[in-house]
C-alpha cells in the first residue's frame, strides 16, 4: 500500500467533507424527522431508540463501530486496504461528529426531510465512492457483491434496508418507517445517477476500421471486443461491427476515442442489465 502524493490528499479531504455532511444530515434531517436511513447508520439509530425505551442511552459511535466490524473485515480481506482505511476514516469522523454536534433542525416537515435528507445522504455516499471509499456498513457489502457477482447490487442493499425499516415500523409506528423508505429510495436513486462503476454498457460500433477500434477499446478499458461481419443495407457495402461491453463510467471516454480512431463510425450504446463470464474490473487499492 503506497501513498500517492497527487491523489491521496484530495481523497482524504473529500472523505472528511463527506463525513461532515453526513453527520450534519443526521443531526439536521434524520433525527429531526425521526427517520431510519438504512444501513449501519439506520440500524444504529434504531438500536439507540430501542434502548431509550428502557431508559438506557448508548453512544452512536460505539454501536456503529460494532455494526461495522464485519463489513470492515470484508473490506480488508476482499476489497482493498487503502479503500478500507479511508472508509474507516469516514465512519469514525461521522460517528464522532454525530455524537458531538448539537441538533440542527432546518424544517419539521417530514416529507421535505425524507426527500432532501435522502438527496444529501446519497450525495455523501457518492462522494466517498468517487474517492474509492465508502460510508461503511452495507456499502461494503454492496461493493463486495458487485465485485464477486459482477452486478449492480445497490437495489439488493435497498431490499436489506427495507428489513430494518420493517422492524422500525413494527416497533415505533408505520408513518416514520414509510417516510424512511422515501428517504432511502431517494438516496439510492442519487447513487444510481452519480456512481456507475458497477453498471455496464454494450457498444455496437459499425466501422471500416475494426482493428483500430478494438485496439482503442482494449487500451482504455482493458476489455476485449468481438468483430462481426455485416453488410450495409443502403449501399450493400461490407462493414464490420465491433461488439464490446464496458463499464458506464468508461463509456464516454471510450466513445470519444472510437470517434477519433474512426470519425465515420456509427455507435449504438445499450444499457446492459447483467453479464455472465469474465469481465475486467479495476481493483480497489
Amino acid at each position: 500500500m503506497k501513498f500517492d502524493r497527487k491523489k491521496d490528499p484530495l481523497r482524504l479531504l473529500v472523505v472528511c467533507l463527506a463525513a461532515v455532511l453526513m453527520a450534519l444530515n443526521i443531526k439536521s434531517f434524520v433525527r429531526t424527522g425521526g427517520l431510519y436511513p438504512g444501513g449501519a447508520n439506520g440500524l444504529t439509530l434504531l438500536l439507540q431508540r430501542i434502548f431509550e425505551m428502557f431508559g438506557i442511552a448508548i453512544p452512536f459511535t460505539f454501536v456503529n463501530l460494532v455494526l461495522n466490524a464485519f463489513p470492515v473485515y470484508l473490506g480488508f480481506r476482499y476489497i482493498g486496504k487503502k479503500f478500507t482505511l479511508l472508509s474507516l476514516l469516514m465512519i469514525m469522523l461521522t460517528n464522532v461528529l454525530t455524537d458531538l454536534l448539537p441538533s440542527l433542525p432546518i424544517t419539521y416537515d417530514t416529507l421535505l426531510i425524507s426527500i432532501f435528507g435522502g438527496l444529501i445522504n446519497g450525495f455523501c455516499i457518492s462522494l466517498c465512492l468517487a474517492m474509492n471509499a465508502t460510508s461503511g456498513g452495507t456499502d461494503f457489502i454492496a461493493i463486495y457483491l458487485s465485485e464477486k457477482k459482477g452486478i449492480d447490487s445497490w437495489n439488493m442493499v435497498f431490499g436489506l434496508n427495507a428489513v430494518i425499516l420493517l422492524a422500525a415500523g413494527l416497533l415505533f409506528g408505520w408513518d416514520k418507517a414509510l417516510y424512511s423508505i422515501i428517504f432511502q429510495f431517494t438516496s439510492t436513486q442519487v447513487l444510481h445517477m452519480t456512481y456507475k462503476r458497477y453498471q455496464q454498457q454494450t457498444l455496437f460500433v459499425v466501422t471500416n476500421r475494426p482493428d483500430m477500434v478494438a485496439e482503442v477499446i482494449s487500451h482504455l478499458s482493458h476489455h476485449g471486443a468481438t468483430v462481426i461481419d455485416a453488410q450495409g443495407s443502403y449501399e450493400h457495402a461490407d462493414r464490420k461491427i465491433v461488439y464490446s461491453v464496458v463499464s458506464s463510467e468508461e463509456s464516454k471516454s471510450v466513445i470519444h476515442a472510437v470517434k477519433t480512431a474512426d470519425p465515420k463510425a456509427f455507435i449504438n450504446v445499450v444499457k446492459t442489465q447483467q453479464i455472465s463470464g469474465r469481465f475486467y474490473q479495476k481493483p480497489n487499492d
